[in-house]
C-alpha cells in the first residue's frame, strides 16, 4: 500500500492543461440536410443553434446471481435523447422546418406519416472548437478555430419541440425553443496532432471510432 504521493504544483498542473482547457461555449452544430421537401437553411442554423451537448456513453449492466453474490457483466449500449436549443428569429424559419419534419413523421390531423425510416432520419454533427487556429495553440493567430473533437449523431429524428411562452411581463429577452432527437448511434473523430511527451501513439492525425 502506498504511504505517500508526490506533491503537485500549479506549474505542473498548467503544463498538463492543454490549451488552457476546452470551453463549453466554443462549439458548432451542423445539420446539413433535412428530409426531402422541407425548406432548410443550414447556414442560418449554424448561428442560431445556441446550445447542444456532447453525447453520454452508456452500457447497461446485467446482474448474474451466484451463491449469495452478484456477478456483473456488460449489457447493451443505450443512447440518450439529444437536445438542442435554438434562438427564434422573426421569420420562424428554423422552428417551421422542425415542425414540418415532425408532421412528415406523424401528421397533426390524422394518423398518416412516413413509414420508411430513411425518409425521415438524417445525421447531425457537433464540433468542439479550440480557442486558436491550432490545437493547444499558444496565441490567438489565424482566422479559424481548430476542431478539437467531432461527434456525428447517426439517423436522428425529432420527437419533441418545446413550447415558446408568451407574456406581456417578459421583456429584454429573445425567444428560444428546444428540440429533442432520438439517436441510433454516434461516431467520434478526435485529433492527436498534439501529444504530450509521454505519449507514443503512432497513428497521429485523425482517428474515427464507430
Amino acid at each position: 500500500m502506498a504511504t505517500s504521493r508526490e506533491n503537485k504544483t500549479l506549474s505542473q498542473f498548467k503544463s498538463n492543461l492543454l490549451g488552457g482547457g476546452a470551453r463549453p461555449n466554443l462549439f458548432e452544430v451542423e445539420l446539413t440536410t433535412l428530409p426531402s421537401g422541407i425548406q432548410w437553411d443550414a447556414e442560418v442554423f449554424r448561428y442560431l443553434c445556441k446550445a447542444a451537448a456532447l453525447p453520454a456513453s452508456n452500457i447497461a449492466q446485467i446482474d448474474v446471481p451466484f451463491r449469495g453474490r452478484i456477478f456483473k457483466v456488460a449489457g447493451d449500449r443505450t443512447f440518450d435523447v439529444w437536445q438542442i436549443t435554438v434562438i427564434n428569429d422573426e421569420d420562424f424559419k428554423i422552428r417551421t422546418a422542425f415542425e414540418e419534419w415532425m408532421n412528415l413523421i406523424s401528421k397533426l390531423d390524422n394518423n398518416m406519416g412516413a413509414t420508411d425510416p430513411s425518409a425521415y432520419m438524417t445525421n447531425a454533427t457537433v464540433y468542439q472548437l479550440g480557442r486558436g487556429s491550432q490545437k493547444a495553440s499558444t496565441d490567438a493567430s489565424g482566422s479559424s478555430n481548430a476542431v478539437l473533437k467531432e461527434y456525428e449523431f447517426v439517423d436522428i429524428f425529432p420527437t419533441a419541440i418545446s413550447a415558446i411562452d408568451l407574456s406581456y411581463d417578459t421583456s429584454d429577452a429573445i425567444e428560444e425553443f428546444t428540440v429533442d432527437f432520438q439517436v441510433q448511434s454516434f461516431s467520434m473523430t478526435v485529433s492527436y496532432t498534439h501529444l504530450r511527451a509521454h505519449e507514443t501513439r503512432e497513428d497521429r492525425g485523425w482517428r474515427v471510432v464507430g
